[in-house]
Parts: structure tokens; sequence; C-alpha cells
């Protein structure tokens, strides 16, 4: 049985059910496949797995380090973006090099406080980072930054590829540890058991074959799991260089263009990620790390100032912005834009011209709002976070078949299969049902017509009532007759109108909408 001390680090009961069939499990399998259960184990009780994907010069680093709240992250071409860096919580800061054969240097940071760019060892023997820094976002998350995809650099694009997450581990520090002789992971239930359990994947404004490529790639990346709505959400960056009169209807507005083109995105990569959000990456890293000062604040501030003719002209470009004759150094004027871009330098202009009384910190509030971080992590939340038990126990469950499917033995993988169809019948197992059905329908693994698909999609990749019915809104007793009409229906379409396979999903989407009627009721009081 998992030990209260386990119980306290792992994600919710479904991770505690999966965590119990795992050591259950144990005595009757392998020592190569028990060996692979302890890493599921391991991986249960560690926070939520997010890799940061997408092609190269996306601004994956400047958005992981928006995200941490600190610029940790290199984010000019050097060693250290072509290597995958895991970034967690720990008591005392530091980033430790992990070599292929599994030792482990550390690293000092640079004078900034940032990852130097460079190493001073063999790159070729390097396989990841782990970085562990004391700041709270990390507790319950830890983000993987990748290097991008679409490199000239096929090294880092494999590293990419095949090490999200899934890095050679270190051998067990004893003979104890490890158990008897012959249970080291090979590399195939090394890579079941490996990668990140969510993918939050940066796009620019076009959406490319390779993008999609690479969510679907990212199936391999996390124990055989479908990119999609319960674990992906991407990213519209650098929504300030989008152009408002490419996009119809967007009234000259830059931020309405990059919200209705992140909607024609989420259709495009639809059913690979549950949305498509606009963010400007570098304005949210510079006003939530630091990089934003006061000084920043009085540059802007005499900016302001400058007649409207001469203000007007120095937007125009960023050369023109940095040569004008004006009274703000020139350098000081790079940093602006280096720091800020044109968006964002106007969008601070405008706040002073309109409040000129606006503190530094009042600024950088209204800087990081225009930057849509929090729109970022509202979704983060909504997607991840609050559903973390379950895509971590249906990701833990895939590596557990993909472990017993590699052992080789039919009795073990018959043994493992019939366990989890036991934890799976269990009523408090439904969500897990759920996610499986969600899957399959969306990696298009069971086929359905388009309209029950949108059905099946809307009812798995939400927690909100409202959301899953299509109602948000609606009045209490309107949501609660149509969730047992849905109800009804399902069932009788799982008995009398569907497939086999269909049969299987349309069971568990009948069983979703009996358990909200059942919820609503209970509200109803």
């Amino acid at each position: 049985m998992t030990t209260a001390t386990e119980q306290q680090h792992l994600a919710g009961p479904l991770s505690a059910a999966v965590a119990n069939l795992c050591q259950r499990l144990q005595p009757q399998v392998s020592a190569r496949t028990a060996a692979g259960f302890r890493e599921v184990l391991r991986r249960l009780s560690a926070p939520l797995q997010v890799a940061v994907a997408g092609r190269i010069k996306s601004g994956k680093s400047t958005l992981v380090n928006a995200l941490i709240g600190r610029r940790v992250a290199p984010t000019d071409v050097g060693e250290c973006t072509r290597l995958v860096t895991r970034f967690q919580y720990g008591t005392v800061d530091r980033v430790e090099l992990v070599f292929f054969d599994g030792r482990k240097q550390v690293l000092p940071f640079d004078v900034g406080g940032m990852i130097p760019n460079d190493l001073e060892v063999d790159f070729d023997q390097v396989s990841h980072l782990e970085a562990y820094l004391t700041n709270a976002v990390l507790r319950d998350l830890t983000v993987i930054d990748t290097p991008g995809l679409g490199s000239l650099d096929a090294a880092s694009v494999k590293r990419t590829e095949q090490l999200l997450g899934a890095a050679k581990h270190a051998k067990p520090d004893s003979e104890d540890e490890a158990g008897a002789g012959g249970d080291e992971l090979d590399d195939t239930s090394r890579n079941a058991v490996a990668g990140a359990e969510a993918v939050l994947y940066v796009v620019t404004q076009g959406v490319r074959a390779d993008d999609q490529q690479a969510l679907a790639a990212f199936t391999a990346a996390t124990a055989s799991r479908e990119a999609g709505p319960v674990n992906a959400i991407a990213v519209l960056n650098k929504a300030d260089t989008i152009t408002p009169e490419s996009v119809a209807g967007s009234d000259g507005d830059v931020w309405k263009a990059a919200t209705m083109l992140a909607e024609k995105q989420a259709a495009t990569l639809k059913p690979r990620v549950a949305d498509v959000i606009p963010v400007i990456g570098l304005l949210a890293e510079s006003a939530e790390s630091g990089g934003f000062t006061s000084a920043d604040a009085d540059a802007l501030r005499r900016l302001a100032d400058l007649d409207d003719a001469t203000w007007e002209t120095m937007l125009i470009s960023a050369d023109i912005f940095t040569t004008w004759d004006c009274e703000v150094p020139t350098g000081t004027r790079v940093r602006l834009l280096e720091t800020l871009d044109l968006y964002g330098i106007r969008t601070a202009v405008d706040a002073l011209r309109a409040e000129p009384e606006l503190t530094a910190g009042a600024l950088r509030r209204r800087l990081l709002d225009a930057s849509g971080l929090a729109g970022v992590r509202n979704r983060l939340d909504a997607v991840f976070r609050a559903r973390a038990d379950g895509i971590k126990a249906a990701a833990a469950l895939a590596s557990v078949t993909a472990l017993a499917h590699a052992s080789g033995d039919p009795g073990e993988r018959q043994r493992v299969h019939d366990a989890i169809e036991v934890l799976l019948a269990k009523p408090e197992a439904h969500q897990l049902r759920l996610l499986e059905a969600l899957t399959l329908v969306t990696s298009g693994a069971v086929s359905m017509p388009d309209d029950l698909a949108e059905e099946v999609l809307r009812v798995g990749s939400s927690a909100v009532v409202g959301e899953q019915l299509g109602m948000k809104g609606r009045p209490h007793k309107e949501l609660s007759a149509y969730a047992l009409e849905r109800a009804g229906w399902w069932r009788s379409f799982a008995s009398f109108g569907a497939t086999p396979a269909q049969s299987r999903v349309a069971h568990v989407v009948h069983r979703s909408y009996f358990l909200i009627w059942q919820q609503l009721r209970e509200q109803a009081g």
C-alpha cells in the first residue's frame, strides 16, 4: 500500500489508486518491469511535468522565464539552449549538468543570475540540465524548456523529440535500491515511463506542418499518450508582431487581431490542443521577472513628454526609435527596445500620458496586463493544475501498460491488463475512463460523426459543468434537464446505434452526463 508520506505528495485519489496498483503488481512481474514500476511511482509523487516546446526562435525560453517569474533560462543561442532543461522546486538555487553516464556536475550561474549560455565540458556527453529554484510556482509544476524544432542543428531537434524529460536516469545508488540484478531499464522501458505529462506548445503567426508533426510526436514523449485537449495548450507568442490589417475584422487593434488569429489557429490545431492563447513573451518576461526597472519608468516618462509628431515618427521602426534626435540617451532607448519592444514602449507611454502620476510599480503591472501572461496562467490552472491528478494517473497507466507490453511475457501482460481493468471499473475511476475515451476519439482511434466527436471533446475537456454542457451561464434547472436528456441519448446510442468501439466511448459519455445530473441535483438540494 502507498504510505501516508507518499500520499501527501500524490496529486490526488486517482494517482494514489495507480500507485497502489504498481505496488501490488511489483512482486508479480519481472525485475526489469518492476524497476519500471518504481520509476512510475517516483513520477507519480513528483509535480506535474509540463514541457514548453515549439519551433526555434518562437520565444520558448522567454516564456519559461515569464512563467517562473525569474530571468534564468538563456534566450540567446548557445550550448545551453540546445539542451533540455528541467526547472523544478528546490530549497537552494542550483543547476546541475547531467551526463549520459549518470554523472552530475554543478553549473554555476552567470553574473546576472542566469544559466550560462556555454558549458566548459564536452557538450556531446551532456544529457540535460536540472535547475532547482526556490520559486513557489514550481512547487506543483515542473517546467521543461526544450531546444527548438526546425533548427539546422539536428542533434538539438533530436534532443527535443526524444528527451522531453526522457533523459537517461542515473543508476541507483546501491544494489539494495536497485533490487536484484538484471532490472536496469532498457531504452524501450525507459521511454515508456519518461517524458512530460503535458505540453505548452509555442507557435508564432503561422502554424506550419512541422508544428502539427511536433504535436503528434509528443505522443512518443508522453508514454505513448496522444497530445490532446487534456494535456496540451498552445500559445501564440510575439502577438505584438501581428499586423492588424492582415486579420479581417480586427479594426486595426493589435491585441484583437492576435485574439482572432489565435482562435483560427485553435481550429487548425484542433483536437491536438485545448486552446491557443495569445501572449507577448518578451513583455511578460520583463514585467514579471524584474527586467523592468524604475530607471526604465523614468525614461518612459520623459518619452511621454515628447510632442505627438516626434513621438509618432519615432515609433515607425526600431531603427528610427533608437537613432532619432531625442533627450533620452540612445543606450537607454536600446535597452527599452530590448526589454519591451515597440509595442510595450507605446503601451507604457500611452498609459503615462493618460495617468502621469503612475508609479513605476503600477506601470509594470500595466505592462504585465498588456502581455497576456494572465490568460496563459489561467489556462494552465484550468487545463493542467485543476486536472493534474487525472493527467498524471492517465500518463502513469499508459506507462504501466507500455512497460508490460515491452516485457514480452504474455502472462505478465495479462496480469497487468486485468489489474488495470479492475481499477477502471471502480466508480471513482470514471475520470480516467473519460480521459481515455477523449483520447481515443481525438486521436482518431475511434471514429465518431463530427457532431458526436465535438460533444465528447466538450464533455471531456473541461471540469466546469456549464462548459461541459455547452450551456455556460444558463439556469441551473435548464442545465440539469439537458444533462439528463443527453445521458439518456448516449445510453440509447451505446445500446442500439454504435459500433462496438463507439459503444465503449458512448457508455463513458452517458455516465459523465449522469454524474453531472447527479451533481446538479445535489446542488439544488
